[in-house]
């Protein structure tokens, strides 16, 4: 083990041991936190689960918060009665259904609720959800013996789309079976609303601030749920992914988590924006009448005043009908929370130093050539695959083993006929998901058990690297990621749950963080 990986586990044992005992108020389903005292509640199917749904973690982002990073809630609202037993809407955003494609086409269960269609949405969206086990079936929580890790979950699509209602990311499944660890999902800003760029804001990428103050209500309230604040993983997918390297790269001296996971995403990916002179903002701001503004001030106060739905309703109209010029709403580099070098800020050292796991699917790329229902050109996905996901992947694991960061890298090669109803599909992009949140079999039928033996050995490395750190994951026979090209690259679900491989034929088809050939 690194002598830096050593350091920090004795850190957080000594910061374990300061924490008083976890205590109940009344019964295992009321908790006081610095939000409110929450009520949650148990679905019926997962007895042995607590869940409390939806607990503000910030003000609501509204009027003159629109667009301003998330601001703490008073001391006052630790006063408030709050019932939690329903998945919150999650932050304003639209599903473009306009264009086929695998998530609108083959599988709608990575959507919101699940629909063919915008879920549940609303502008007062600054919130998160805690699925804990039952404090009656883990009496070494509720005794105050050992406080449980955390996995905090962020999830992806494309910086533009997300929430916790989703059906193939709930995780009241995988915390049945286990009963020892806690998953807690947090709401960030999208689109417009989350990343603005507007020329009258000091903070621009405030979507990413808002994942950081959800860490922070963690860190201060999880405690009361019977989670340990010294053992948290925090874990992403995709956009969620690449949110998790940009916030291991902003606050490298305060992670507040102890360890990471990537899925299919690092701040290699490139999904940003270098609009710095503002100008989508400035257009969506004069369709929409504010075009007299005489000043950025003025422009920005103007669009505070419209409906949250005026706002979404025209970036949806704009997108969907393709018209030029095109515009976004991503990630832009601040050097503050998103940077402009990576590299450079790797090898300087500015990025924590905590273990992580990274991985990609093996057909990544397909949702991301041009669909086709008999499956897309393999040329064109394997290009997707290795611009957006593998090469990126690749170069960040090798600054992280250029600089001593520990890496623990996976490939997920399941191809099961109930999440990839096409066979063509394969180990798509987020198909990993259901077999981590447990909820594979939920939809189109019971797999084989080599899909279960798979979400089984899944889990139980993510809940150890959680627990134990580097010690914890590598209990389960998984070894550090040393030097690219070795055999020690995790496989789940390709003939078996887990074996070890090389990619090495992948790893030579990159050059930095890009394919070293073009289609």
């Amino acid at each position: 083990m690194h002598l830096s990986s050593l350091l920090a586990a004795s850190s957080l044992a000594i910061r374990a041991l300061a924490w008083p005992k976890y205590v109940a108020v009344n019964d295992d389903l009321t908790v006081q936190t610095s939000s409110g005292l929450v009520h949650g509640n148990k679905d019926s199917r997962y007895p042995n689960v607590r869940q409390f749904l939806g607990i503000p973690f910030a003000q609501p982002p509204t009027g003159q918060l629109r667009f301003a990073a998330p601001q703490p809630l008073p001391a006052s609202a630790s006063k408030k009665v709050i019932q939690n037993t329903e998945l919150p809407p999650s932050c304003m955003q639209y599903l473009n259904t306009v264009s086929p494609g695998v998530y609108v086409s083959q599988v709608l269960e990575f959507g919101l609720q699940g629909k063919n269609g915008t879920g549940d949405i609303s502008e007062d969206c600054l919130t998160l959800s805690v699925w804990a086990p039952t404090t009656n079936n883990n009496q070494s929580c509720s005794s105050g013996n050992e406080l449980l890790p955390v996995i905090i979950w962020v999830y992806g699509g494309g910086f533009v789309t997300g929430g916790q209602d989703v059906p193939y990311q709930i995780p009241s499944q995988w915390i049945e079976r286990t009963q020892d660890h806690i998953v807690v999902a947090i709401n960030y800003r999208v689109n417009i609303f989350g990343f603005p760029n507007a020329a009258g804001l000091s903070d621009q990428n405030v979507g990413l601030l808002d994942q950081r103050a959800a860490v922070e209500w963690v860190r201060d309230n999880i405690l009361r749920f019977g989670g340990d604040p010294s053992r948290m993983l925090l874990w992403g997918q995709s956009a969620g992914s690449a949110s998790v390297d940009y916030y291991n790269f902003a606050y490298p001296k305060d992670p507040i988590v102890s360890a990471f996971s990537m899925d299919s995403g690092t701040a290699f990916i490139g999904i940003t924006t270098d609009d710095t002179q503002h100008t989508n903002f400035t257009f969506v701001a004069s369709q929409l009448g504010c075009a007299n503004s005489s000043s950025p001030a003025d422009e920005l106060a103007c669009v505070r005043k419209l409906p949250a739905a005026t706002i979404e309703d025209f970036v949806k109209n704009y997108q969907e009908n393709g018209t030029a010029p095109a515009i976004s709403f991503l990630p832009s580099a601040d050097e503050k929370v998103v940077f402009s070098n990576y590299t450079e800020r790797a090898l300087a050292g500015e990025q924590a130093n905590l273990p992580a796991i990274i991985g990609t699917n093996a057909q990544d790329g397909v949702p991301f050539a041009p669909y086709s229902p008999s499956g897309p050109n393999a040329t064109l996905a394997q290009l997707a695959l290795l611009t957006t996901f593998f090469c990126p992947a690749t170069e960040s694991i090798r600054l992280r083993q250029q600089t001593n960061r520990p890496t623990y890298r996976y490939l997920y090669s399941g191809n099961f006929s109930n999440i990839a109803p096409a066979p063509w599909l394969g180990a798509f992009h987020s198909s990993e998901l259901p077999l981590l949140f447990g909820t594979f079999d939920n939809y189109r039928g019971k797999g084989p058990a080599l899909e279960n033996q798979t979400s089984v050995a899944m889990q139980d490395a993510w809940v150890a690297f959680a627990k134990g750190g580097m010690t914890g994951i590598e209990s389960t026979g998984w070894q550090e990621y040393e030097f690219l090209g070795e055999t020690t690259v995790r496989d789940f679900g390709d003939g078996v749950a887990v074996k070890d491989v090389d990619v090495k034929y992948l790893e030579n088809l990159c050059d930095g963080s890009k394919p070293n050939y073009s289609a």
